[in-house]
């Protein structure tokens, strides 16, 4: 393979070598469910759908783990503070979010475990971190002894000295920066019996346990938000190498959805869910506009960058429709090499979609021009390249989720077009009223127009 990914880990980018030849094993940090999903925890989803989805075209099969984290504090209170118990509140967010991701187009997880399924697991793992002197049990807690482990800090860079677990000090606990593998169990709190007395799972240890009964002591790749570097992961890979696993090869970490430069998240008030915003735009719009940037970087929200990308994905879709409503079924052509070494370049999606609209371009010309064949080639491409994407415009996925649009937004081009030559006639005879009258109408439609060095580009405007 030539891909190349970010490695967290070494803070360098890496050829990807997979464990085993032809396969990648890759372990997803998913949603703790505790409320309605958000644009900023499904980023997450949608980035590494990418890169599962370009493994496989790559012809790479791919065991693709994704948890639940059922059992949490904020589960727990927000359920007692609305009077319902705490597995129905878990239970309910965990279908919103499979609704989330279902919607945008992930595709599912091969394994999609649930923390409360996997205490054996974790039982067994702190047996060993025990046995290894690297855990201890105190007053039915059991804590993971930081300084017992002279590697710890290795992935996120934190020196012993600075490092705050962002917990309470914890009863019994030795140190401070020690970290909670498993919580005594208080009153009217769900609990699970084991050898230190009936408890919960702390956070860190449930993915640990999850990562390596589903993909062995060793798998290829560990994903996650960037906020999750410290302490999630940090304590991941402690517990795991500790308890003699080698745990994940390589590390990969998406950046944050931000509004006004803030983290979006629920305790700054910020939250943008899922379904408020597909009241704005489809889902296959806020899919193109959640993966448009590269998956490091800051994705800084508004509304009207969302338009903007909804917008663009509508040029893609109308070319492709456009092309087989005149010239036949376009079916999945060939990527082509710069679009291919554009996502084997640390899945360089930017550059993937520069690609993906200067084909559009020159489809649109050849479309304009007659030549059929040539543009139905060249929207195979596109489709080719867009599934890569998970946003072909003509997956029935898609389809399945609107009212026959590609028909419809074949037969709308027609019309539009012929206003458009119309419009550019006027233009062309300096009958600037006429043309003007043109623009007016179609806005009012809803049809933004858009003028080119290749002629005149109409999309739908994603507020009408």
């Amino acid at each position: 393979m030539t891909l190349r990914l970010f490695d967290t880990a070494t803070r360098s980018v890496r050829d990807f070598v997979p464990r085993d030849l032809g396969h990648a094993s890759i372990y997803l940090c998913g949603a703790t469910v505790q409320g309605e999903p958000h644009i900023g925890h499904v980023r997450s989803g949608v980035a590494f759908d990418v890169l599962r989805r370009w493994l496989l075209a790559r012809d790479v099969d791919v065991a693709f783990v994704r948890n639940v984290t059922d059992i949490d504090d904020k589960i727990l209170r927000k359920a007692g503070e609305h009077g319902r118990p705490w597995w129905e509140w878990a239970a309910t967010y965990e279908r919103a979010f499979d609704d989330a991701y279902r919607r945008l187009g992930v595709l599912p997880p091969s394994v999609e475990p649930r923390a409360t399924g996997h205490v054996t697991q974790m039982v067994e793992m702190m047996e060993r971190l025990i046995e290894r002197g690297h855990a201890y049990a105190s007053n039915g807690n059991v804590y993971f002894d930081v300084l017992s482990d002279p590697q710890y800090g290795f992935l996120s860079g934190h020196r012993i000295d600075d490092v705050h677990q962002g917990e309470s000090a914890g009863e019994g606990k030795r140190d401070p920066r020690d970290f909670t593998l498993w919580k005594a169990a208080k009153p009217g709190e769900p609990s699970w019996p084991t050898p230190w007395g009936p408890g919960r799972p702390g956070w860190h240890i449930e993915c640990s346990a999850m990562a390596v009964y589903y993909l062995g002591s060793t798998f290829d790749i560990h994903c996650g938000g960037m906020d999750l570097v410290f302490p999630h992961h940090e304590n991941e890979v402690a517990q795991a190498r500790c308890a003699g696993d080698d745990f994940a090869r390589y590390w990969l970490h998406n950046g944050w959805v931000t509004l006004g430069g803030e983290k979006m998240s629920k305790s700054l008030g910020n939250v943008l869910s899922i379904p408020n915003v597909l009241q704005r735009v489809r889902a296959q719009e806020l899919r193109y506009y959640l993966g448009s940037a590269h998956y490091r970087s800051m994705l800084e929200y508004s509304p009207e960058a969302l338009d903007e990308g909804a917008a663009a994905y509508r040029r893609i879709e109308s070319f492709v429709t456009r092309v087989s409503t005149r010239a036949g079924a376009v079916e999945i052509g060939v990527r082509p090499e710069a679009f291919e070494r554009a996502l084997d370049d640390d899945l360089a999606v930017p550059a993937a979609l520069a690609e993906i609209h200067g084909a559009v371009r020159e489809g649109n010309t050849a479309l304009e021009a007659g030549k059929l064949d040539t543009a139905r080639d060249i929207a195979g491409a596109v489709r080719a390249m867009t599934s890569v994407l998970g946003v072909d415009p003509l997956d029935p996925h898609w389809a399945a989720g609107a009212t026959s649009s590609a028909p419809a937004l074949g037969a709308l081009d027609v019309l539009v077009r012929a206003d458009l030559e119309r419009r550019q006639q006027a233009r062309a005879e300096k009958n600037w009223a006429v043309a003007d009258e043109v623009r007016d109408r179609l806005a009012a439609a809803g049809v933004a127009v858009t003028d080119t060095p290749d002629g005149p580009e109409w999309s739908l405007e994603a507020d009408k």
